[in-house]
């Protein structure tokens, strides 16, 4: 674990002391729909400033908008990329480090399921491009921003479905044998080794950890799955916004969480040969100079 100051957590407003100012800053990606804007409202009401994610400017304007109402301040400008391009992300985070204000919390929320193999602007298989790929880069590209902060955390947001998920490290690409829950198991289990190895990469001063928010009725759920979900979007938010502000977890990190506790996550993520090798794959795919081992 990763030791620092105690933080103090007054619920029902979200303060936070220490660590974190009392406004911590907190970018959500893919916080327009879904259980991301249901986590952007929660966090919001607990004294977050929360920068809204969107592929679509007016609905990242609208979400905006709708924090700004809830929290009855303003709240930071909205950024727009598309996650299936990877200069998207880079000019995406380019922007953000521009503001050059230190970032307390990155959540990487945003995912989809593809029925059909696709591919995305960079040639990537499209699911494995969008949930993994693009908050590796992001990530990445946001730890300045990170660091300056002092006790930040990165949050991942995966699913339960990882533990049923293979990473065939000749065939990232899934050219063979694709199905379309395959392919999101196999994006979900990348979520989980990345937040493994890169935990173990940056040692003390951030943490990162994953998490199964549940199972609810979004449009990734009844688009792709083709069913209903048994959670509400504000049950399904709850890890996430513990992973982000709780004191209780200050210091934890490389863990995997459901409903709020440590939860056994796929042998594969105890595998450190392949988390390590996967770290530098995904590397070498998006440009990103390694991080020391």
């Amino acid at each position: 674990m990763v030791s620092g100051s105690r933080a103090s957590f007054v619920r029902g407003t979200g303060i936070i002391a220490g660590t974190m100012t009392d406004s911590p800053l907190v970018l959500v990606t893919g916080s327009t729909d879904g259980i991301g804007r249901e986590t952007a409202r929660q966090l919001v009401r607990r004294g977050a400033r929360v920068i809204v994610h969107g592929r679509s400017a007016t609905k990242a304007a609208e979400a905006h908008d709708e924090l700004q109402a809830l929290g009855g301040r303003p709240q930071p400008a909205p950024v727009v990329a598309d996650l299936a391009s990877l200069d998207s992300v880079r000019g995406m985070a380019d922007e953000l480090l521009a503001r050059d204000e230190p970032l307390q919390v990155l959540l990487n929320n945003a995912g989809i399921y593809a029925r059909e193999r696709k591919l995305s602007e960079d040639l990537l298989e499209l699911t494995m491009a969008v949930n993994h790929f693009a908050p590796f880069l992001l990530t990445h590209r946001l730890l300045p921003a990170l660091q300056r902060a002092g006790g930040a955390r990165i949050v991942n947001v995966s699913s339960i479905a990882h533990t049923r998920g293979t990473i065939d490290l000749e065939d990232i690409q899934l050219t063979h044998g694709f199905t379309h829950y395959g392919a999101y198991a196999a994006s979900k289990l990348a979520n989980v080794l990345f937040t493994v190895e890169l935990a173990a990469r940056l040692g003390v001063g951030i943490t990162v950890n994953a998490l199964h928010p549940g199972v609810v009725s979004t449009k990734l759920l009844t688009q792709g799955f083709q069913m209903e979900g048994h959670d509400s979007p504000a049950k399904a938010s709850e890890t996430s916004v513990f992973l982000a502000l709780s004191p209780e977890v200050e210091g934890v990190t490389g863990q995997y969480f459901s409903h709020s506790k440590v939860a056994p996550r796929s042998p594969a993520a105890s595998d450190e040969t392949l988390c390590r090798r996967f770290y530098e794959l995904s590397c070498d795919i998006t440009g990103v100079e390694p991080l020391p081992a």
